[in-house]
């Protein structure tokens, strides 16, 4: 699909399968609160007859594409790739307008099979993020599954609900919307945004079992599930994205939690915990001179 094919499938409805929906409906345009932050008032307007969009608090907007750009923070061709998969699994008759029927649908991914980790493109995808292999195996699957009958492959990541977080080279995307809470008895609770942040902080600490228990938020819009787990014990230790989303996460769990310990000043000069990780691993090794040791 080419990018006016990808652009004709509607905000409204690619929203809506994300669980956002507009809070005010005027039938030929929506007001949605703003996906980008937290706020009462809606400031996100979508054009339904001319599929756009515009978030009046920044003045961005433009097409789906455009959208899922911000949204997923990635670039053009990701976020196409994404809505391919995304489209080719959603019945073509809501795809050719609003007033369609509603249609039961299957579920848009199918996982077909569950193994160990051992394709290389998958490895060689984990190495570019900076994660140890052999860690990742300990905590990640490799998950084959299909988009409406095509076949695909990613790294799993097995979350609350039962599903799995999917990432790859080429895809970002999960089977269910919900965090993956680990209870080691433990009366510290580490806090991730994503689960390559988590895999990055594992292999910062070169340690496979961490002893704390883990939330991995696997996307902000899962803090309420996790948030009473979370607040549950006596000391909390985020490592959350050091954005405007991040930090008002952040914000929101140290004021729901008795202790909390703010690590991201750690990384403040890069977005996350595993692009501090990327960035390490590019430093150039020092050589030692030879000669008489220290």
């Amino acid at each position: 699909m080419n990018a006016t094919e990808i652009n004709k499938f509607p905000i409204r409805e690619y929203l809506a399968g994300i669980g956002i929906r507009p809070a005010k409906d005027r039938g030929y345009y929506g007001m949605y609160k703003s996906p980008f932050r937290d706020e009462r008032t809606p400031s996100m307007k979508v054009d339904f007859e001319k599929n756009l969009w515009i978030d009046y608090g920044t003045g961005d907007g433009g097409t789906l594409i455009d959208l899922v750009m911000r949204l997923e923070r990635c670039d053009a061709g990701q976020a196409m790739r994404l809505l391919e998969q995304r489209i080719s699994g959603t019945s073509s008759l809501s795809f050719h307008g609003n007033n369609s029927p509603t249609v039961k649908r299957e579920p848009a991914i199918t996982i077909e099979q569950v193994k160990p980790i051992n394709n290389p493109a998958l490895i060689i995808y984990l190495k570019e993020r900076g994660i140890n292999v052999d860690i990742a195996k300990l905590h990640c699957p490799e998950v084959h599954y299909s988009v409406a009958g095509k076949p695909y492959y990613a790294v799993g990541f097995r979350n609350d609900a039962g599903g799995y977080e999917l990432r790859s080279k080429y895809f970002k995307g999960c089977t269910s919307k919900a965090p993956t809470t680990e209870n080691n008895g433990h009366s510290d609770c580490i806090v991730f945004e994503g689960f390559m942040n988590y895999l990055s902080f594992l292999t910062l600490k070169g340690n496979p079992h961490p002893e704390q228990n883990i939330a991995v938020l696997n996307s902000v819009t899962n803090l309420a599930k996790a948030q009473s787990f979370i607040a549950s014990h006596d000391r909390v230790i985020t490592y959350l994205d050091n954005d405007e989303t991040g930090r008002k996460a952040t914000a929101e769990l140290k004021a729901a939690c008795k202790n909390l310990r703010d690590q991201s000043a750690r990384y403040s000069n890069h977005n996350d915990l595993n692009a501090y990780l990327k960035s390490r691993q590019s430093q150039p090794v020092k050589r030692k001179k030879c000669g008489r040791s220290m």
